[in-house]
């Protein structure tokens, strides 16, 4: 088994750094409080109306952390199996990474 250059393994590690501090910030800290305000009302006391059902606002948001995490879970397996038959890696996590920092920008629009 051939091993990769000390440059391609530090790369690879400093995304892994990066996905996981992204992970632990936003998705633990930031968006939560974010999403609670945007969705605080307390004429209809705190309940978000989402496909025709009510659901109180924070409770959406772990509905909607649960079928996020499954689609990931769901399609993680097939995207990798293409990057590594197809041997674009690369374009992938460059992929990826832009549609990451894109996502967190807009949380301020």
């Amino acid at each position: 088994m051939k091993t990769a250059s000390k440059k391609i393994i530090n790369g690879w590690a400093m995304y892994d750094w990066a996905n996981s501090v992204y992970n632990l910030v936003i998705t633990s800290t930031m968006f939560p409080a974010y999403f609670e305000e945007v969705t605080k009302n307390a004429a209809t006391n705190n309940e978000v109306v989402f496909l025709g059902r009510s659901f109180v606002n924070t409770a959406l948001y772990n509905y909607a952390l649960g079928f996020a995490f499954l689609i990931v879970a769901i399609m993680s397996p097939i995207l990798s199996s293409i990057a590594d038959y197809k041997g674009n890696k690369k374009s992938f996590l460059r992929f990826f990474s832009t549609l990451g920092s894109i996502a967190c920008s807009c949380l301020y629009f």
